[in-house]
């Protein structure tokens, strides 16, 4: 034993430089994680007697957002397309919450006609709404159209989201003090709404188009908290973080050979450090529980705090053009 202290100590005397500047690697490595993993929500609120509709919830940042409101002891809408993996979705909450209430509604946002039934089923069968979540979303898929003819990024993530917080609306004004949760992403930075070619018919990019949707998730937020001022209803959007999900699943079929293996090769590399689905849903979290801002409305957050966005989703003529444009196309005008 003695001998092999001693080998040990003369190696780490013989390699002092290469074993100070991996532990200083080690120790960096840590702390990116550390940092990239954000905020967490801190709020101990239970639900009890309130109900939740999340949209997308049968996967990524809206099945960990289920877990953690059903464990609250929310009643929980999982509102999804796909209803087989919705239902194995919606049997894994009710496990890992330990709550049976948790219920299965089928929503297409790619069609308008979907998201009316989904609203008329809500008003008819539900006798409250506390929180609603529009959290489903599609990112960088290639030139594909909704049902109704939109193209699919915007009508997806915003126009459908749009159509059902509108039609939901009765419900959550009568079950004040309620909220409404938009999942957008840092990507709105780079965003611009084309509203001279909101479908991008003349040069449709799938960057462009998810950066317009979700610049239109921040505007939406933004006119919809100043409509409901004084009615009880807050409004919250969010970065929820770089997450590892299936959001991105279309990203590389609008990439080149050469630009995909790069991709690949790069994300391989992030992938230890991006934030996990559970950190991910931390924001969106905070912003559906956190007590301390039930009577602030409108902002956007990132990280479990407030970040000021960038200048244009702070546009206010902007979101009331967006606004009168959502309402003709989805034909509440």
């Amino acid at each position: 034993m003695a001998d092999l202290i001693a080998q040990l100590k003369q190696t780490a005397e013989e390699h002092v430089m290469g074993l100070t500047a991996l532990a200083i690697v080690g120790v960096g490595f840590i702390a990116l994680r550390r940092w990239m993993a954000g905020g967490v929500c801190r709020s101990k609120a239970r639900l009890d007697g309130k109900t939740v509709l999340i949209t997308g919830a049968n996967t990524g940042l809206g099945k960990e957002t289920a877990v953690d409101l059903a464990s609250r002891g929310a009643r929980v809408i999982l509102a999804c397309r796909d209803m087989g993996r919705g239902g194995r979705a919606a049997e894994e909450i009710r496990k890992r919450s330990g709550n049976g209430n948790v219920l299965l509604k089928q929503l297409d946002l790619a069609s308008l006609e979907s998201v009316r039934r989904l609203a008329t089923d809500v008003l008819a069968t539900e006798e409250r709404l506390d929180i609603l979540i529009n959290n489903a979303g599609i990112m960088m898929c290639p030139k594909w159209q909704t049902e109704d003819g939109f193209e699919m990024q915007f009508g997806v993530n915003h126009l459908g989201h749009f159509l059902l917080t509108n039609r939901l609306l009765p419900i959550l004004k009568k079950s004040t003090p309620s909220r409404v949760v938009n999942v957008s992403s840092l990507a709105h930075e780079k965003g611009k709404i084309h509203f001279d070619d909101i479908n991008l018919d003349k040069d449709y990019e799938p960057m462009r188009s998810y950066q317009q949707s979700k610049l239109a998730n921040v505007l939406f937020s933004r006119e919809l908290a100043k409509r409901l001022e004084g009615s009880g209803v807050t409004v919250y959007s969010l970065h929820p973080g770089v997450i590892r999900t299936e959001l991105g699943r279309y990203l590389s079929e609008s990439l080149g050979l050469v630009q995909r293996l790069l991709f690949s090769v790069v994300f391989r590399l992030l992938s230890p450090i991006l934030k996990n689905t559970k950190q991910g849903a931390q924001t969106t979290i905070h912003c559906a529980v956190e007590e301390s801002i039930a009577n602030t409305s409108g902002l956007y957050y990132s990280d479990c705090a407030p970040k000021q966005p960038a200048p244009q989703a702070c546009d206010d003529e902007a979101a009331k053009r967006l606004w009168d444009l959502s309402s003709s196309m989805v034909g509440l005008a």
